[in-house]
């Protein structure tokens, strides 16, 4: 492996030639996930700003010694909702000197062989890209005595049927799983901010990630005023062909996505709610979509929605809110908008700031939480050098110690957690 400074220079000669291909990249995302121009070439623009954040840690990194030793790799599985941001995680795993096999998503072909073509002559073998089955490259990777990291993106379900034969083949397993997000809104916040925010954070991609804001949480004194902003912002949101530059929301790509979405629509009808927009599905387009008087026991308040769509309810009380935010299975990121009671929230829903070991999974806990700032300031160095990743179902490291199989939960950097501290 080379030494640190020159796979520095490694990475810098990426970003290079991520700029030289941001036409071929937003092409590769048009055609795997239909993600807008608009979206993939915002998506580009962020991840040349994250490859230019770490030399910033070379310090950190340059002590540490990787997982992988020499003839090893570290396994990565990718999600199928990214393209250009995919190259941070790739690229924190290989700064600490492993070597890397890759798996990104079946329907990700074109993302996976254009970036195969851009990494081979700069990485030459020392980032490997695999194209079997996801089924295979996981089981492969678990039985493989040269792999002994895997870091996996993807759902919870699966993960969690992985426990067994990570203990037996002694596995360091890294998981980055679903959201379900609570969007918090006080009886003293900015409302135009708020609603601004909640707009461009839920239909951007559609909806189809992860930290998108799911659970909407409005104080009962302004919630008639938040909803009549949400839904003129939601009513301006144009869609259209993915290709063309002004159009800001495409489709839904999982199949899977669109049965879940109609069953939560279908429940919250049936429990109550009322669908104040959108709601006709046609195929993979969905529009933007806004139930009110969602209440806590519906599909739609407790799985994972991933589309455009916003469940909205009503509270009175701070310790209401709390306890409402604290009822899901996933934690991940939260969002707060207000004043007076905002540290309050804060303090009652924030975990550790860095992963720890936890007798059990913990839930009500969230990685991560903003408070009356953007989605873009927040999530500044993500995956480099601010932690990500949550507690509950929404993250967690399998790490072995012996015969011991400890178990660790909050906001992590894969970089850490794919290589240790010398002896």
């Amino acid at each position: 492996m080379l030494p640190l400074p020159h796979r520095l220079e490694q990475v810098a000669t990426l970003r290079t030639v991520l700029a030289r291909n941001k036409d071929n990249l937003i092409r590769a995302a048009l055609l795997d996930c239909a993600f807008t121009y608009r979206e993939s070439a915002l998506e580009v623009a962020t991840v040349q700003d994250r490859l230019a954040g770490f030399p910033d840690m070379a310090a950190t990194f340059a002590p540490r010694v990787p997982l992988a030793g020499p003839g090893q790799e570290v396994a990565l599985i990718l999600p199928y909702n990214g393209s250009a941001w995919l190259n941070t995680a790739i690229v924190s795993i290989y700064l600490v000197g492993n070597r890397v096999r890759v798996k990104f998503a079946s329907r990700g072909s074109h993302i996976a062989k254009l970036t195969e073509s851009l990494y081979r002559p700069i990485f030459g073998e020392a980032i490997a890209f695999d194209y079997s089955s996801g089924k295979d490259f996981i089981r492969r990777s678990l039985k493989d005595p040269n792999i002994p990291a895997i870091v996996m993106f993807g759902s919870d379900r699966h993960a969690l049927g992985h426990e067994k034969a990570v203990r037996a083949h002694k596995k360091k397993f890294v998981f980055e799983g679903p959201g379900k997000d609570p969007f918090i809104v006080l009886a003293d916040a900015d409302l135009e901010q708020a609603t601004a925010e909640l707009a461009f954070a839920k239909y951007l991609y559609a909806g189809q990630t992860c930290t998108a804001p799911e659970r909407i949480y409005v104080q009962e004194q302004v919630y008639d005023d938040f909803v009549g902003l949400f839904l003129e912002k939601s009513r301006r949101v144009r869609l259209g062909d993915p290709g063309d530059p002004a159009t800001e929301m495409g489709p839904v790509i999982s199949l899977e996505a669109i049965r879940g979405i109609k069953a939560q629509l279908k429940d919250a009808v049936a429990r109550g709610a009322r669908v104040a927009l959108g709601g006709n599905i046609r195929g993979h387009l969905v529009p933007p979509t806004v139930v009110l008087e969602a209440t806590q026991e519906m599909l739609g308040r407790q799985d994972e929605t991933f589309g455009p769509v916003a469940f909205l309810a009503r509270f009175s009380k701070t310790e209401e809110v709390i306890r409402l935010a604290r009822d899901n299975r996933y934690g991940l990121r939260a969002t707060i908008y207000g004043q007076k009671e905002g540290e309050t929230v804060y303090q009652a829903l924030i975990g550790q700031p860095y992963c720890h070991p936890v007798p059990e999974f913990q839930f009500g806990v969230f990685g991560t939480i903003s408070v009356n700032e953007p989605r873009s300031q927040s999530w500044v160095g993500a995956f480099v050098s601010k932690p990500v990743g949550g507690y509950g179902y929404s993250g967690w490291i399998w790490e072995p110690q012996g015969d011991t199989l400890v178990l660790k939960q909050g906001p992590k950097l894969l970089s850490l957690e794919t290589s240790r501290e010398p002896d």
